[in-house]
């Protein structure tokens, strides 16, 4: 899959010597799901920011589609569509001037089957001829992604776009997110919402102090870095845990009913069946077991923890 937005060596420091983004070195894959993740003030909005020409890089290359977002910004920038964090809109127009507006500003001829299309997608069409100023904070954010989506663009940003919204906007939006990728649009997205990149995302982004901790499949990631647990429901509580069976590590819940070892998902199967022979050797019976794997959250708290 060609890249169709690449970083690199990519600074941001302020007058202040605060560094924003610290050699940031970047590919998106044309047509992913790109979930970039982090604590509050990592850099997220920064990076998104400075590639949409709206922060300024101190150094290093943005290129969209091979267009330098400095030296061919106009044909960078039309490619591109940007939902932010804050609601920003023109609280005096009607959705649909505002909307329509949108998609006049990057030079597209008007085209009322669009807008109309993008409005309806939103839940929108009921409230077109609305002023922004009467809409609730939900609606708000519904006109905001419908701004973005306004001029048909190739790549599309989202930074936070559920944030404190309602169940119904978050469904309707990565319904939309789904159906923009099956279009072939490239979807960068930041969420603090990570279930929701552990089920949207191709590929996970972690970014951490203005650097960038790692980027991989999503699949591979939770493979590598996933921890598994094996957890024994015990027919008889223990005081304590058997001697022969310290090299393993095991913890004792505080009722002493349940055995729970802790193990790298790629581990050797035959460790955990020389741990259920000893486990038997050692007089210890269990009535069930059960094994569960560390959510995407754990990982990235695993990440985060291990950056600072």
């Amino acid at each position: 899959m060609p890249n169709i937005i690449a970083i690199s060596n990519l600074y941001k420091t302020y007058a202040s010597g605060f560094s924003a983004l610290k050699d940031v070195n970047l590919e998106i894959r044309s047509g992913e799901i790109f979930a970039l993740l982090g604590p509050n003030g990592a850099g997220k909005t920064t990076l998104i920011s400075t590639v949409c020409g709206i922060v300024r890089a101190s150094q290093g290359t943005i290129t969209v589609a091979g267009h330098d977002i400095v030296t061919d910004y106009r044909a960078a920038r039309a490619m591109i569509g940007l939902v932010p964090q804050e609601l920003t809109t023109d609280a005096f127009e009607t959705v649909w001037a505002t909307v329509s507006f949108s998609r006049g500003l990057f030079g597209r001829a008007p085209n009322p089957a669009h807008i109309e299309k993008v409005l309806k997608a939103l839940s929108l069409w009921s409230k077109k001829d609305n002023k922004i100023m009467t809409l609730s904070g939900g609606m708000k954010r519904r006109v905001l992604i419908a701004k973005a989506l306004a001029h048909e663009p190739e790549i599309l940003f989202l930074d936070e776009p559920t944030a404190g919204v309602d169940v119904e906007l978050r469904r309707d939006m990565w319904n939309l997110v789904r159906a923009l990728k099956a279009d072939g649009v490239t979807i960068i997205l930041t969420t603090h919402y990570i279930e929701e990149a552990e089920e949207m995302a191709d590929r996970i982004g972690v970014i951490n102090r203005g650097e960038i901790v790692l980027v991989e499949e999503k699949a591979e990631l939770m493979r590598k870095l996933g921890q598994k647990k094996l957890t024994l429901q015990l027919e008889q509580p223990l005081a304590a845990i058997p001697a022969p069976l310290a090299p393993y590590a095991l913890t004792l819940s505080s009722n002493g009913a349940e055995l729970t070892y802790t193990y790298d998902a790629h581990d050797e199967p035959g460790r955990i069946i020389a741990l259920l022979r000893h486990v038997d050797e050692a007089g210890v019976r269990f009535k069930d077991l059960q094994t569960t794997q560390s959510s995407l959250e754990d990982i990235f708290v695993s990440l985060v923890r291990e950056a600072k």
